[in-house]
């Protein structure tokens, strides 16, 4: 990750999540982003760790490829954690030019979001998402991010 730090240190506690410098860098080069990898970058609720619709503690369900004609696309679908989360997240790159999974062989053990970062890139974006463990680096001409209701049990 260029900007989100991954191990901080905050008040003398070491290894905390800290995305400040991306959401300043944000406000600087966001204009830069495709519309849809913009919008989901861009939401307040996506680095709030208190909110409903921050990627943090997603789990990786699912990967698929395709064409539409001459383009590629890839999709990422994540799970919910019912602790935090009400819905499920699924994320559609468009104009896939490279990508790079670096992922967990753990059999049943889903791969957790820890954050990510969403660039401007030459080719439109890339979105890098940190897992745990591993790691997801799509190379896209745009995406779309699209939370949809889960089966998460009452909370109460």
């Amino acid at each position: 990750m260029k900007y989100v730090n991954l191990n901080a240190t905050i008040n003398g506690i070491e290894g905390v999540l800290d995305p400040s410098e991306y959401l300043q860098q944000l406000h600087t080069f966001g204009a830069l982003l495709p519309v849809g990898a913009r919008t989901f970058a861009m939401a307040a609720e996506h680095y709030d760790f208190y909110s409903q619709r921050c990627t943090k503690d997603l789990a990786l369900e699912r990967i698929r490829f395709g064409e539409e004609g001459e383009e590629r696309w890839m999709e990422l679908g994540f799970r919910h954690n019912c602790w935090k989360h009400e819905e499920d997240l699924t994320i559609r790159y468009l104009g896939v030019s490279a990508y790079a999974l670096d992922m967990s062989e753990a059999a049943g053990r889903p791969d957790v979001v820890i954050l990510d970062e969403i660039l401007p890139h030459p080719r439109g974006c890339t979105h890098e998402i940190a897992l745990r463990p591993g790691t997801i680096m799509v190379t896209c001409r745009d995406l779309t991010a699209t939370w949809t209701e889960a089966d998460c049990p009452d909370k109460s």
